[in-house]
């Protein structure tokens, strides 16, 4: 666990490809953005607890996008924390179990070391515990101290949050540091029209720091490498 601003938590591990999570303190309250690739969510409890914490202080899960790096622990969490969960309309369905993700080509596009996600996204292996969302999250709505952002291309209700005063950034998987820093991976993003057009509002806000869904975030001149990454691609 890192901290990457003041109530800035970057939670991350090596499985899921090097998937991260990020937990928020506004005030005491506690919001949870992802829930990493494990399905007993040992690493976000663990961090709950050496924040001095209890997992009933998870007031909120808010859900980047439905691939299963990221809804990895949420049924878990959810048992153990009672805590509200939210996602876009067009990915409820795939966190509630109802629907599969999109699959993807298993075509080599980008890296070799993505091979064995193509593959899992096609043949829908391994699969998260499925969990209802409780409340739906749309452009322009707010989840604790962050500023919902519908920002589509890797899927098709792919969120990302911004915390204004913090100048923070969560890019889900609009943007990724491994297995090199890309805009997203290219190809998992079903749209690329509007993924072009996602980075460039992400690109707009001038980050400090970016929190990404796949690698290390991005704390040093971030706002310039997410507009590099906008404008070529």
């Amino acid at each position: 666990m890192k901290e990457l601003a003041p109530g800035v938590y970057s939670l991350g591990h090596g499985k899921g490809g090097h998937v991260h999570a990020f937990l928020l303190d506004a005030g005491g309250e506690l919001t949870l953005v992802d829930t990493l690739f494990e399905g007993d969510a040992r690493l976000v409890l663990d961090a709950l607890r050496r924040l001095g914490r209890k997992p009933g202080d998870l007031r909120r899960i808010a859900i980047t996008h439905g691939h299963r790096s990221h809804l990895g622990g949420l049924a878990a969490l959810k048992r153990e924390t009672g805590a509200t969960v939210y996602a876009h309309e067009w990915e409820a369905d795939v966190v509630a179990g109802e629907r599969r993700a999109q699959a993807v080509s298993i075509l080599p596009r980008q890296s070799l070391k993505l091979l064995p996600f193509q593959l899992g996204l096609w043949l829908d292996l391994p699969r998260h515990a499925s969990c209802p969302v409780d409340e739906l999250l749309d452009e322009g709505d707010a989840v604790g101290p962050l500023q919902v952002l519908h920002v589509p291309g890797h899927s098709p209700g792919h969120l990302g949050f911004w915390w204004p005063e913090r100048r923070f950034l969560i890019a889900g998987d609009g943007i990724a540091t491994w297995p090199s820093l890309c805009a997203g991976w290219r190809v998992f993003n079903l749209n690329h029209a509007q993924h072009r057009v996602s980075l460039a509002r992400l690109a707009a806000l001038d980050a400090a720091v970016v929190g990404v869904g796949h690698g290390e975030p991005i704390t040093v001149d971030a706002a310039d490498r997410v507009h590099e990454l906008s404008a070529s691609y």
